[in-house]
């Protein structure tokens, strides 16, 4: 299977930091796109941040009302698409009150979507999941995780890493359950950095707006995978139209896990002297413990301080030919357009 100029892709959650990649992605290739959003009042940001991309629109590109808690809107959004590309997830800045509150949409959602791409014989869809459904609730090892591992949902993990891995077990169970289904491939993204085109956008960005701010001398022994967005948006779209992607899972990332203090100097570096708040120097974990009984929001990077998560994207680079930019590139892109945008915070000093 391969796709064809003017096939309909139906992306979900168009207006997100990730969603409006991919809408810009699939008009490159020379799609018509329909997209969801929960109001259409939406409609013209999506518009305003794909001219920000360079990408023009114009009529290809079309909006419906759906919401992944609901069935309302979900028939129209689907109806003579041959590709859904499911993106939409929630994805909160802090703990909810109930992890019902994330894991019900997210389950349920991703579910609503793939009824409805069965009922209206779409060939195949592509749902966005996320590396949390992979490497959590285990011990991190020496050992690369790869697509053949799953997060333990039962392991006291927190609600989003639980949602993402209970939606995406969901997902594979429905289409074993339904042979007369689409086609599904997941993708497995890890932390989503890359250019923002304004002030919405992913939870992982305030990580490099936070490293701005001054408020810490050095930065915590956190480790972490980072892919750019448009490189993740890329692999949506080769998942979608790769006859080899059929039932598989792809993590997206640049490459190994990087530490904070990797990417405060990339960001150091390619910025200059408008990086200068930047902590230069790596913080003892003891220091980090002092500072987080001062300040209890500190807290729940403790238990991830000196961890380090590897993980491999052979799979998405041997299968589908994917070939992600550098991490330090991905950083840097990040930090650059938020200084060209005027939304880096001021320095609060050190």
């Amino acid at each position: 299977m391969s796709s064809t100029p003017n096939d309909t892709v139906l992306v979900t959650g168009g207006s997100g930091f990730l969603g409006v990649r991919v809408i810009a992605q699939a008009l490159a290739e020379g799609h018509r796109v329909r997209t969801t959003v929960r109001s259409r009042a939406k409609e013209a940001r999506v518009r305003e941040d794909l001219k920000a991309m360079g990408t023009d629109a114009d009529d290809r590109l079309s909006f419906v009302e759906a919401d992944l808690t609901a069935d309302e809107g979900w028939t129209e959004a689907v109806t003579d698409c041959r590709y859904v590309l499911h993106t939409a997830s929630p994805f909160p800045g802090g703990e909810p009150d109930h992890e019902d509150d994330l894991i019900v949409p997210a389950r349920e959602g991703t579910l609503r979507v793939l009824r409805a791409a069965r009922d209206a014989h779409v060939q195949r869809v592509v749902v966005t999941s996320s590396f949390a459904a992979v490497g959590y609730g285990r011990p991190a090892t020496e050992r690369a995780f790869t697509e053949d591992d799953w997060t333990d949902p039962d392991s006291g993990i927190p609600a989003y890493i639980r949602s993402k891995t209970l939606a995406e077990q969901a997902a594979w169970d429905f289409v074993e359950r339904e042979t007369d289904g689409p086609e599904l491939a997941v993708i497995n993204p890890v932390g989503i950095f890359g250019p923002v085109t304004g002030p919405d956008h992913s939870t992982s960005i305030n990580m490099i707006t936070n490293l701005f701010g001054g408020a810490l001398p050095g930065t915590p022994r956190l480790y972490f995978a980072v892919v750019d967005v448009r490189d993740a948006a890329e692999l949506h779209l080769r998942a979608m139209s790769d006859p080899q992607a059929a039932g598989q899972r792809f993590i997206a990332a640049a490459g190994d896990a990087v530490s904070l203090h990797q990417i405060a100097l990339a960001i150091r570096e390619r910025l200059g002297p408008a990086a200068e708040a930047v902590p230069a120097e790596e913080l003892p974990d003891q220091a980090v413990h002092r500072a987080a009984r001062a300040n209890p929001a500190l807290q729940s990077m403790l238990p991830n301080l000196g961890k380090i998560r590897h993980v491999s994207n052979d799979k998405a680079r041997t299968v589908l030919g994917w070939n992600p930019r550098s991490s330090a590139d991905a950083v840097a892109a990040t930090a650059e357009s938020l200084l060209r945008l005027g939304l880096l915070p001021p320095t609060s000093g050190k």
